[in-house]
């Protein structure tokens, strides 16, 4: 009963200074407790949503973003924000970071680990998961207000909590079309309480529309990129907000409007393709906030990797020039296509053996045929020589006699030679089913070569994973399988690159294609697909270590 009632004592205290400070400060203006991340478009941007560590956050590289609130640089509320993101590979990024928030009550310090993972579902369609895991203690950022030991009240706990929280996010693109969910804290548990750091009713959701249009101008990869972005956060209005960013790779600019803060304007550049610097001003519109002081955001990024790496042909996802990833329907169609395949090579087999069975046996009848004409003309011979001499011997006694048996020999020999005509006939039809034969050899060679022509094709078609780019046709340039090792869309690293591997001991050729006429810097030409890939996977007989692919050029 004693613990009973001192839990009602503290509830209602705590009741009585809520009504105390609502009264004392319900002038001021209520901070929502979100992460005030809409105007983080460039650099950083996985904090608004962490699958966009895949591409906005330029990985590799090292960022640092803060923001001051109506206030000066010694003032609060305040966010810090330093982070390193890094791709893995292709479709998969990660990264790490320090950040520090204070919201006005509280005063949040801890880490944060990014990772996104992409999955391509042709040329144009991707879906990329992301998850940001928070780990960070929270105190009270204000303790202007401090209860008197000597009254017997109870005394509130001093916040020094311990949380964990992890925030989601996916996001769908078609071409240059984006939708993205996130939320900031739909999982948390503070260690401190053993339970949930808010409830179900506070979880904070964030959904972006954006559209990328490409701009044709001297600058290399320009675009523009409008933004419409909902908020819900929880006590509070949802926040509405649009966004338009207009980057290139040297500099950048930005403008939008949220309808809780107000107007933002910022900008920043690109020093040295390494050092990147920006700042924006963020002013109060509406009637509640339009006496606050201007908001700041300064932001700071640098790029780890080769400007080679950063701009080259590659970064805008030639990967998915290479073999598409198959639906279940094509999956299907291909193991039929490979079991008829088999089938056919089969039946081929079955064919030839077949036929050289036939040869066999129409080689054999064909000596059995010439065998039993050679013993018929020798038996006609004999019977012949054999008649003469009775005809001799008969020819003094009875001359009309002898004249008979004359005409019946001669008779005899016509059956005879009949029986020889015969057979020789039939030899002539033997023969011509030889002819046959033949036909159908040359038949089967002729389908065989076909079939090989079509293993041939399937040889050259690109594998799953393999780096691949085709062209019909290309001014000037020989049709052929090209061993490529780099590509420039800038004269002074191509140079040099080819300086490079000439030194190296190489032999290094160019051509000049594409609609950006890109230098692809080649180490060998090869007649079959089966020839550049061996000189890909023995890293040109050892004499280049690094990565190339294969550029083919069909010709007429």
């Amino acid at each position: 009963m004693i613990f009973v009632f001192l839990h009602m004592q503290r509830t209602l205290l705590l009741f009585l200074l809520i009504l105390f400070s609502n009264e004392v400060f319900g002038q001021e203006v209520r901070l929502p407790a979100d992460l005030r991340q809409h105007n983080l478009v460039t650099y950083n941007a996985s904090l608004f949503n962490p699958a966009f560590s895949l591409d906005r956050n330029e990985p590799e590289s090292v960022a640092f973003w803060t923001r001051w609130q109506w206030q000066s640089i010694d003032s609060d509320p305040t966010t810090l924000f330093l982070n390193y993101t890094r791709r893995i590979d292709g479709r998969s990024a990660a990264g790490a970071a320090f950040f520090q928030q204070n919201t006005g009550v509280y005063f949040n310090t801890g880490g944060v680990i990014n990772y996104a993972y992409a999955i391509n579902f042709n040329a144009t369609t991707q879906l990329a998961f992301g998850v940001n895991l928070f780990g960070f203690k929270q105190k009270l950022a204000d303790d202007r207000f401090v209860i008197d030991p000597n009254i017997p009240l109870p005394q509130l706990r001093v916040s020094n909590d311990f949380i964990l929280q992890m925030a989601p996010g996916i996001r769908l693109s078609v071409l240059g079309l984006s939708f993205s969910v996130a939320s900031e804290n739909l999982f948390d548990y503070n260690f401190a309480l053993n339970e949930s750091n808010t409830d179900r009713a506070d979880k904070i959701f964030m959904g972006m529309l954006s559209y990328d249009f490409p701009i044709t101008m001297k600058e290399p990869n320009a675009y523009f990129r409008p933004s419409l972005y909902l908020r819900t956060l929880p006590g509070e209005a949802n926040q509405i907000g649009i966004n338009t960013l207009f980057n290139t790779r040297k500099y950048w600019a930005q403008l939008g409007y949220n309808n809780f803060y107000g107007v933002g304007i910022g900008g920043g550049a690109t020093l040295f393709e390494r050092l990147s610097l920006g700042a924006l001003a963020e002013f109060g519109t509406s009637a509640s906030i339009n006496t606050k002081k201007p908001s700041f955001e300064i932001m700071a990024a640098y790029f780890l990797g080769t400007p080679e790496e950063r701009f080259a042909v590659t970064d805008y996802n030639l990967e998915l020039a290479e073999k598409p990833i198959l639906t279940d329907q094509e999956l299907q169609d291909e193991k039929l296509k490979e079991n008829l395949e088999k089938e056919q090579a089969l039946a081929a087999q079955e064919k030839a053996k077949e036929t050289e069975r036939l040869n066999k046996a129409n080689e054999k009848k064909v000596k059995d045929s010439l065998a039993n004409l050679k013993e018929a003309e020798a038996v006609v011979l004999t019977r012949k020589d054999r008649r003469q001499q009775r005809d001799s011997l008969a020819l003094a006694q009875n001359q009309k006699l002898e004249q008979g048996r004359l005409q019946d020999s001669i008779n005899r020999k016509k059956e005879a030679d009949a029986i020889v005509a015969a057979q020789r006939r039939d030899l002539e039809r033997k023969q011509d089913s030889l002819n046959q034969i033949k036909i159908a050899e040359e038949e089967a060679i002729k389908k065989q070569a076909e079939l090989e022509n079509l293993a041939q094709q399937e040889a050259d078609k690109p594998k799953t994973d393999e780096k691949y780019e085709e062209v019909k046709s290309a001014s000037g340039i020989e049709p052929g399988y090209y061993l490529i090792a780099n590509v420039f869309g800038t004269k002074k690293y191509y140079e040099a690159f080819m300086k490079d591997l000439t030194a190296k001991g190489l032999q290094p050729n160019s051509f000049v294609t594409g609609p950006k006429n890109y230098n692809y810097v080649y180490l060998g030409r090869y007649d079959t697909m089966g020839e550049a890939r061996k000189a890909r996977d023995s890293k040109l007989g050892g004499k280049y270590p690094d990565k190339t692919w294969i550029f083919r050029v069909i010709g007429n």
